[in-house]
């Protein structure tokens, strides 16, 4: 229950909600625009470099072995979540600007978070090796496969060209590749200064969700907002979260895998990683307003971690009352 606390809601959310209101209140400009820009651009390749860093090859060498568990986790993530994004199209318009439904669709094309995957896997009393596995894998070809995914399906529209592609290549899979290489250097490192290098990696989300939302206020584009129409924004979200639940769930029970396989994939195949989302917006959707486009992945980064501790609550709770009911009938449960 503590660590269900812990994460939902986190101190991150907190602190990102401050950045928004920061940049709301006291937005940056000229030079100091200028600096904080080229600030991000660095602290994407670090960002990226870390993680790299941190990837086991060795883990995902192990769990690869499970390949149902993870063909569902890829499907889920990199197909059924952007044919649903397709499906939404004709909101646009009538309930959806066409900046926020980018944004959707962009937010359908991310990779699965890592360390939430993980954690909530943890709690529920899941395959965690499998999820650890699984989400790292997504996290690794999300930085090839998303700016694919985001040039084929918002390339008639505008929203990824060529150039986004290469500065994708240098900025993010080029620092990624390094932490590889150094991985058996300074991984284990890495690994033993987790958390203080945890906040590395969201200062540098904390200051691009800064700049952006800076630029945001200043061209006024919040003033084109409605409230009705956030609230429907509100409402998708929820539904696109709701589904993808239920169907990562009803996969695994229709494949035939056990419980702890199935909480694995609920959790790894449901989410969508902001850490990775924010800079490659940030990359691929230069000059375009990015505080639209990326508000969907914040809301829906919340409506994740909630909802995904209340259903990590109930796992846990029904593999409590099942364990003693196995125990008195003599079976022994693994």
């Amino acid at each position: 229950m503590s660590k269900i606390a812990r994460l939902c809601p986190d101190a991150f959310t907190l602190a990102m909600l401050a950045t928004v209101l920061l940049a709301f209140l006291l937005p940056v400009q000229g030079i100091a625009a200028h600096g904080v820009g080229i600030a991000s651009e660095v602290a994407i390749g670090l960002l990226f470099f870390l993680q790299g860093a941190r990837l086991s090859r060795q883990a995902v060498i192990v769990g690869a072995l499970h390949w149902r568990l993870h063909l569902i986790v890829f499907a889920a993530t990199f197909v059924a979540f952007p044919l649903l994004g397709l499906a939404l199209k004709p909101l646009v318009g009538a309930a959806l600007s066409p900046p926020i439904y980018l944004g959707v669709l962009f937010l359908c094309t991310l990779p699965s978070t890592v360390q939430a995957s993980i954690a909530f896997t943890s709690i529920a009393g899941g395959n965690v090796s499998a999820a650890l596995c699984s989400a790292s894998t997504s996290s690794l070809i999300g930085i090839v496969l998303t700016p694919l995914l985001a040039s084929l399906l918002l390339g008639t529209n505008g929203g990824v060209s060529v150039h986004g592609l290469g500065t994708i290549a240098l900025q993010l899979v080029l620092p990624f590749a390094a932490g590889q290489l150094l991985q058996r250097r300074i991984g284990a490192w890495v690994q033993r200064h987790r958390q203080p290098l945890g906040w590395v990696d969201k200062g540098s989300v904390l200051l691009m969700v800064y700049g952006v939302f800076s630029e945001a206020t200043l061209s006024g584009v919040w003033y084109g907002l409605a409230p009705a129409r956030l609230l429907i924004l509100a409402l998708v979200l929820a539904a696109l979260l709701a589904t993808m639940l239920t169907a990562t769930m009803l996969a695994a029970r229709l494949v035939g895998l056990s419980r702890e396989d199935e909480i694995a994939i609920v959790f790894c195949g449901s989410k969508k990683s902001l850490v990775n989302g924010i800079p490659i917006a940030n990359v691929l959707f230069a000059g375009q307003p990015l505080g639209l486009i990326i508000l969907p992945l914040m809301l829906f980064h919340q409506m994740q971690l909630t909802a995904c501790a209340a259903l990590a609550r109930r796992y846990a709770s029904r593999n409590a009352a099942v364990q003693p009911r196995n125990a008195a009938s003599g079976w022994v449960t693994t």
